[in-house]
């Protein structure tokens, strides 16, 4: 009786000390200072020649998500731990990237456009001054057939190119690539 006793208490042991236990693993790879507590996200300013009235609000909405969803620092303002400022776009294109081939009743015509947005921005870290940059550039772009308008893609494109772009500003920030 007294070995089944003793089993039974090892087993809730255990039990006891497998669940309170916990094994966290990521693939992120979030390098956040400690102490940090807050970031602030400047609003994009517009310094492109032509760029959709929206672009602005649009990547400034995508970078202050991804850094509430990713990280548990609260968004300010302004004035955070860590800061996004100086937040501009600097270019706002849309360009031919392949030509189709012309025909005897054709002249060479574009089979593709692409659509390019680059912005550049600053980065502060008030509790690791290693880790700042400034005037980092960020490049992305969107391919669509020339036969559509650049009105008829733009919110897929931008959406898409947005994301791209706040990936990269996010890894540059926090997974120092």
């Amino acid at each position: 009786m007294k070995s089944r006793n003793f089993i039974l208490a090892v087993c809730c042991l255990l039990c006891v000390s497998f669940y309170s236990c916990k094994v966290n693993y990521g693939f992120k790879g979030i390098t956040i200072p400690l102490g940090a507590k807050t970031i602030s996200v400047a609003m994009f300013q517009n310094q492109a020649n032509l760029t959709a009235p929206v672009e602005p609000q649009l990547i400034t909405q995508k970078l202050r998500d991804a850094v509430s969803s990713q990280t548990n620092l609260g968004l300010m303002k302004s004035g955070g731990d860590l800061l996004f400022e100086e937040c501009r776009i600097t270019n706002y294109f849309t360009a031919p990237q392949s030509i189709a081939a012309a025909t005897s009743t054709t002249v060479d015509q574009a089979a593709l456009n692409r659509l390019t947005v680059t912005i550049k921005l600053n980065f502060v870290n008030k509790l690791d001054e290693t880790k700042n940059f400034t005037d980092r550039e960020f490049t992305r772009y969107f391919d669509y057939p020339a036969a559509q308008s650049l009105s008829a893609i733009e919110g897929a494109a931008l959406d898409q190119i947005n994301r791209q772009l706040t990936e990269d500003i996010f890894n540059a920030a926090f997974n120092n690539w």
